[in-house]
């Protein structure tokens, strides 16, 4: 169940008089600007829902600018428009797609990876500090030298 912007007011300004004394008049004065506050972000929400109410000008947009799909801390998938942190072999799938097949059909490079900018620095920094790097040379040089002789 939602709440009222006025619950919401009273219980951002219950808050702040937790912390802090304050006379009659400055809460009624603070649940007054509170609730302005709250009441214009809310008008400008949904001012925004109604002009874009599935989100698909942004869609249109991201799959005009494939790039700008990766972002910090989400990947849309530009088939489906929904956020994921890793866009998997298997959601792909649901679209009759390869992640190859995914990358050159909306332009993105095969280097790239289908993983949130943050998620892709961590496994990076884990595979460094497991020493995944080095490892993988010497099986190489291992199985080259193998071939050789």
């Amino acid at each position: 169940m939602t709440k009222s912007l006025m619950e919401l007011s009273a219980e951002i300004i219950a808050a702040q008089a937790q912390h802090q004394t304050m006379t009659p008049e400055v809460l009624a004065e603070g649940l007054k600007a509170v609730y302005q506050t709250l009441q214009e972000l809310h008008q400008t929400d949904q001012a925004a829902l109604s002009s874009d109410p599935d989100g698909q000008n942004g869609l249109a947009y991201l799959r005009q600018h494939p790039l700008e799909s990766i972002q910090r801390h989400q990947v849309i998938c530009l088939e489906s428009g929904k956020a994921y942190k890793l866009l998997s072999n298997r959601h792909l799938a649901l679209y009759g797609l390869t992640p190859r097949e995914y990358k050159k059909k909306w332009g993105i490079p095969q280097t790239m990876p289908l993983s949130s900018r943050a998620l892709t620095q961590r496994r990076r920094k884990l595979a460094k500090e497991m020493g995944m790097g080095s490892q993988l040379a010497e099986w190489r040089a291992k199985r080259k030298a193998e071939k050789a002789g």
